[in-house]
């Protein structure tokens, strides 16, 4: 196996499994991309643009450095992977992205609205809101920068006005789980929009207590990662010397 091999499998499997649960979109189609981090190396995993993911294998996964020039694989990335670097970049505790065209959240991007903190268990694990991405075209300079933008705010969901969805986290498993609490907490807000009805939210200071325990585990992973880059810097010095 290849130094890459591992990560072109992972983002094959997970692209596969958003993909046939109708997380993309469509199940035929190529909307949506994945990603994930190449440990110890400013480069990613990530699906190749306009192609079908029923038919795709690991081989077709790409390999990019952080620059977007290609370093593995005979196709072109996705066309939206400059988002993906600014999250990277933007997140020290990030390590895998996916981007999805959820009916939930898609329908929320069409009306421009953030979720607020309805469900403590769902707080815990996404943070203290969805905020909204404002529209840009994909693959733009502008798309990257509001992304970065948004980010800042330390959650791991995102609505992408008039588009769809962005859930950010450690590994892959993770970013899943994310993916699949946005959408329920997508349907169940829009039908409690549709009533008429005021929304209850959680309180405040549930929120902040919840939210603290979600800046201190990416804080955990954010560290972990540094001293593992550390110790790999240090071991190729000392190779060197």
């Amino acid at each position: 196996m290849g130094r890459y091999s591992e990560y072109k499998e992972r983002v094959l499997w997970m692209s596969k499994k958003l993909s046939e649960q109708g997380y993309f979109g469509t199940r035929s189609g190529s909307a949506g991309n994945v990603s994930l981090v190449v440990e110890d190396e400013e480069a990613l995993a990530i699906t190749p643009t306009h192609f079908p993911y029923g038919p795709m294998t690991a081989n077709d996964i790409c390999i990019v450095d952080f620059e977007l020039k290609r370093i593995e694989g005979r196709l072109d990335p996705s066309i939206e992977a400059p988002m993906h670097v600014a999250a990277y970049r933007m997140r020290p505790d990030v390590s895998a992205v996916i981007h999805t065209h959820q009916r939930g959240a898609s329908a929320l991007s069409l009306i421009s609205q953030p979720i607020p903190p309805l469900f403590d268990e769902v707080t815990l694990a996404i943070g203290n809101i969805v905020d909204v991405i404002p529209y840009a075209l994909s693959g733009t300079r502008e798309l990257h920068d509001m992304v970065g933008a948004k980010l800042v705010n330390r959650c791991h969901c995102y609505i992408m006005q008039n588009h769809g969805a962005l859930c950010v986290g450690a590994d892959l498993d993770a970013t899943f789980t994310y993916v699949e609490l946005l959408e329920k907490i997508s349907t169940v807000y829009a039908a409690a929009l549709a009533t008429g009805k005021p929304v209850s939210v959680l309180p405040e200071p549930i929120v902040a207590q919840l939210f603290a325990s979600v800046l201190a585990r990416q804080d955990g992973v954010a560290r972990k990662r540094f001293q593992n880059e550390s110790q790999t810097v240090s071991g190729l010095a000392q190779k060197v010397a």
